[in-house]
């Protein structure tokens, strides 16, 4: 039996024509039938004095015994006329239409179906946080704009800390990372959302222009987060929706190996000691309604990349979130790094990342792990031997152990940054809808 996910990618050309197909047709109908019943008072005459202006015209070119024929033949000439002058008027209004509105100047027809099967794709839900959930949408938003991302808001350091003590806001710096990862608009808009003030911009320095822009629309909405998130969105016309794991302001808490606990991520991460234990500060928080609807009517659901305890394991935290997780009745996958993260993951095999999530929530939140095999240079290894980060070893046999299914390849993407391969991993992450 076809999947319902199936069903919507065989049917996405034809979204929205079906009403207004049906609309057409009623409409048709209702046309012919009231031309039925006015025909002899109104449409009758009419009809009959084109035909004798037709005739003395024809009768002056074709003798009188082939009258009926060339009658007949003009007609077929003038409605086949009249149908191509429909359809080319049509056509050149939609294109117009569209040109207009995307300034989009070549196949437009494909622009148009592409749009419209990525309308009908699979409701992709990606919780997280970082860079590593703004990579992932990059590939995530080919296949589809029904998208979630659900990011975690417990940064605290950068612009982002600044605006949330200075504001008491939210931290905007990952659902900014997200709005951007997800936007179709200009790359001279999202280039712009991206730009950061240098050291001698003042007040101003270290402050992204994104960040500073969601701020400023959260003013204008009297402080409301959501709609400033919404009116970024339409700014930089984003395939999906990026929602924050809850609205409350939470601070990070780890109690570490040597038993002392630590506050606040950036503190977090800087104690270069082994996390035992992760907590939300306060410890329960109201989910994002959005985002537990978004779960519970999801075709897949991403896990990850990021960093593990200050990206991933925090939304897990807030409460609700794990539980609906859980319940998920979709493919659910958790997508681990591919290098480790100083002061926070030192030496972490794959396995390791998949522990520390099980040791954090109580909840069993995924089924599969996405497991990178791929290898970077030797230059790169050095270069991030350098800076304490180290390749992630893929030990698939021990996670397999756990009970998980293991999706072990060469996700890998190696440029001036070693990182996974958005495209590789979206498509691996497809594969799954539908199973």
């Amino acid at each position: 039996m076809i999947s319902r996910y199936r069903f919507r990618k065989l049917m996405a050309p034809t979204a929205g024509f079906r009403k207004a197909l049906l609309v057409f047709v009623l409409g048709l109908l209702s046309f012919a039938v009231g031309s039925a019943l006015s025909f002899r008072q109104v449409i009758l005459p009419i009809l009959e004095s084109l035909q004798r202006a037709a005739s003395k015209i024809l009768v002056r070119i074709v003798p009188p015994d082939s009258l009926e024929q060339a009658t007949h033949l003009l007609g077929g000439a003038l409605l086949f006329l009249g149908l191509f002058g429909i359809v080319w008027g049509i056509r050149s209004a939609v294109v117009h239409i569209i040109r207009t509105l995307t300034g989009h100047r070549g196949g437009v027809a494909d622009v148009f179906i592409r749009r419209q099967a990525l309308a009908q794709g699979p409701r992709i839900v990606a919780l997280g946080g970082g860079t590593g959930l703004s990579t992932l949408l990059r590939g995530l938003k080919q296949h589809s704009s029904n998208i979630t991302a659900i990011v975690t808001v417990t940064d605290d350091g950068g612009s982002s800390g600044r605006l949330t003590k200075e504001k008491g806001m939210i931290p905007p710096g990952d659902i900014r990372n997200c709005l951007v990862a997800l936007a179709d608009a200009e790359v001279s808009m999202t280039d712009l959302f991206q730009h950061r003030f240098g050291a001698d911009s003042g007040s101003l320095s270290g402050h992204s222009i994104g960040n500073l822009l969601i701020a400023a629309l959260a003013d204008q909405h009297h402080g409301d987060f959501e709609k400033a998130i919404e009116a970024a969105s339409d700014v930089l016309l984003i395939r999906g929706r990026v929602v924050p794991s809850t609205l409350s302001n939470v601070r990070l808490r780890a109690v570490l190996d040597n038993g002392a606990e630590v506050c606040g991520e950036t503190n977090i991460v800087q104690t270069g000691q082994r996390i035992r234990r992760m907590f939300l500060d306060p410890e329960l928080v109201q989910p994002h309604s959005v985002a537990l609807e978004a779960i519970a009517n999801a075709d897949v659901i991403c896990i990850g990349p990021g960093s593990v305890y200050t990206s991933v394991i925090p939304n897990l935290l807030v409460d609700g979130i794990a539980e609906a997780l859980r319940d998920a009745p979709c493919p659910k996958v958790y997508i681990c790094n591919v290098m480790t993260q100083p002061g926070e993951s030192d030496s972490f095999t794959a396995s390791e990342h998949v522990t520390a999530i099980l040791a954090n929530v109580e909840e069993r939140v995924f089924d599969c792990v996405l497991v990178n095999t791929g290898v970077p240079s030797s230059s790169a290894i050095e270069k991030y031997r350098d800076s304490g980060q180290f390749l992630v070893e893929s030990d698939s046999d021990r996670i397999r152990a756990m009970g998980f299914r293991v999706l072990a390849s060469d996700y890998m993407s190696e440029t001036d940054v070693v990182r996974h391969d958005p495209l590789k991993v979206a498509a691996k992450v497809m594969s799954l809808v539908g199973r």
